[in-house]
């Protein structure tokens, strides 16, 4: 036993040298670790390294001369930013920027009204602000002021002017209006017909057809078109109209709400929208006449930019919905409608699209009913947009499973409530990116509006150039650069708001 115990306690080897030191292990942190693993860790690595760092020094730094240290920032005319009167390298000239800032935001807006402008940017920002925080309460009330109420605000305060009718007087109107046209084609179809021999006959029942349908609409309309002439009759056309319209549209909902057991909510709610537009109209003055009338082609800068995006954005996005559910309906009609209407407004240019709106709309709507040049473009540009965000919502759409909508349905659920509860809000996290893709491309794509004598913000830009009191060589690439800082600042904001929302919605994803 004192054997064993001897030998399991005598080593059986000693090392007489100390163990040499390990190489310090390499800095992975802070800003040299950064350059070793993500610049410079290979060798490709290391050749685009220096590739991008000749370009941003190519092109960057001669930006930055050119904008800020060779920059002229005071003066009053074009001389200040010569070179002969500087004395030396003259770059961007922000004096040209400075007198022109005006007629870049708000056009050959009048300038003793140019504080309605303030004020619907003001409205715009205060409402809008609190739909993009999401931990703020009363969305939904926040979102019907901005969508809804601030349009229409917004069109008063800008265009001015008063109210000549309320909802009574304008259906009667355009309804009237769609009957009378109805009824001169009738007639001009029976007359043709007589001229011709082999459809003549058909001609004739198509024209007759369409006077007794004309016929039918105005005995429908008449009760409308009484109660409209009582109206106009009385001392207060516009708040007698607006009493008249706020009963009937009460009642409507009343009734389809459930009448007395169920309707009751539906009428107060109708009850205090009308009264808040009833507010509105006695603040603003619109039944007395309202504002002073700016017309439409006095606007320009960056006032028409953003109401033609913003408006194009908004109005967009309901017709890409019902079109994209549209193209993947059952029923083959509103299919083949659908699919008609995203493949045309797809396949011409925007141009020609805004050319069609400006110069070709007004033949296709009632006798009697003009459209503004504004409202033109502004309807060509949500239709052409709308086909795009068509087939993006399509693309979400299709991503979601079927199992979501069988099992809603399992569950008892229709056909709307599926869609507008279940499959809806997933398709619309899905395609977040191709959606605001769309929206930057729309809010640049603004800028054709000028070939239809719309000025907006590189059409006031343009028009500023022919001014000779400021006709210098760096005029030209100051004001591209401004309005390049200006388009980038908005669609910059875009992409990081929609990658702040796509986190967020995200988020219960990450592992």
């Amino acid at each position: 036993m004192s054997e064993l115990e001897s030998e399991l306690s005598t080593p059986a080897f000693i090392r007489q040298d100390l163990v040499p030191e390990r190489a310090a292990p390499i800095k992975t942190t802070g800003f040299v670790g950064f350059l070793r693993t993500r610049l410079f860790n290979s060798p490709t690595n290391i050749l685009l390294t220096i590739v991008s760092v000749l370009l941003l020094w190519v092109t960057i730094v001669p930006t930055v001369k050119f904008l800020l240290i060779d920059a002229v920032w005071t003066g009053t005319d074009r001389t200040a930013c010569l070179e002969e009167t500087a004395k030396r390298t003259v770059g961007a000239c922000w004096p040209f920027v400075q007198a022109k800032f005006s007629q870049f935001i708000y056009g050959f807006y009048p300038e003793a009204e140019r504080w309605r402008v303030n004020l619907t940017f003001v409205l715009a920002a205060v409402l809008l602000l609190p739909l993009l925080i999401p931990r703020l309460p009363a969305k939904g009330l926040n979102a019907g002021l901005f969508f809804i109420a601030l349009p229409v605000v917004a069109f008063f305060l800008l265009h001015g002017g008063g109210l000549k009718g309320f909802g009574v007087s304008w259906t009667a109107a355009l309804l009237g209006g769609f009957n009378d046209s109805i009824g001169d084609g009738g007639a001009k179809l029976a007359n043709v017909s007589e001229t011709i021999a082999v459809i003549g006959p058909v001609l004739w029942l198509l024209g007759k057809l369409l006077v007794l349908i004309s016929t039918v609409i105005f005995y429908v309309l008449w009760p409308l078109t009484w109660l409209r002439d009582q109206i106009q009759a009385s001392d207060s056309p516009v708040w007698a109209d607006f009493a008249a319209t706020a009963a009937i549209v009460s009642l409507l909902l009343f009734f389809a709400g459930g009448g007395v057991r169920t309707g009751w909510r539906a009428l107060i709610v109708s009850l205090a929208v009308f009264a808040g537009i009833g507010i509105v109209i006695a603040v603003m003055g619109l039944d007395r006449g309202g504002l002073p009338v700016v017309d439409t082609r006095l606007w320009g800068g960056l006032l028409v930019t953003l109401v033609v995006s913003v408006t194009g954005i908004v109005a967009s996005m309901p017709v890409g919905i019902a079109l994209a559910l549209g193209r993947r309906s059952t029923i083959p009609l509103i299919r083949i409608f659908s699919i008609a209407f995203i493949e045309f407004w797809r396949g011409v240019p925007l141009i020609t699209v805004l050319f069609f709106a400006t110069y070709m709309l007004p033949l296709f709507v009632p006798a009697g009913f003009t459209i503004d040049g504004l409202m033109r473009a502004l309807i060509g540009i949500a239709l052409f947009a709308g086909a795009y965000q068509a087939e993006v919502i399509r693309g979400g759409l299709q991503a979601i499973p079927r199992g979501q909508s069988e099992a809603a349905s399992a569950l008892g659920l229709s056909y709307w409530k599926t869609t507008g509860l279940i499959v809806m809000p997933q398709a619309l996290r899905h395609v977040i990116p191709g959606l605001v893709n769309s929206f930057i491309a729309l809010f640049k794509d603004t800028s054709l509006v000028s070939i239809v004598a719309l000025f907006d913000l590189l059409g006031q830009l343009r028009a500023s150039f022919s001014d000779p009191v400021w006709s210098t060589p760096t005029t030209l690439f100051t004001g591209f650069a401004f309005t390049g800082m200006v388009y980038f600042v908005f669609c910059f904001g875009m992409s990081r708001y929609s990658l702040f929302v796509e986190n967020r919605l995200n988020a219960h994803r990450r592992n």
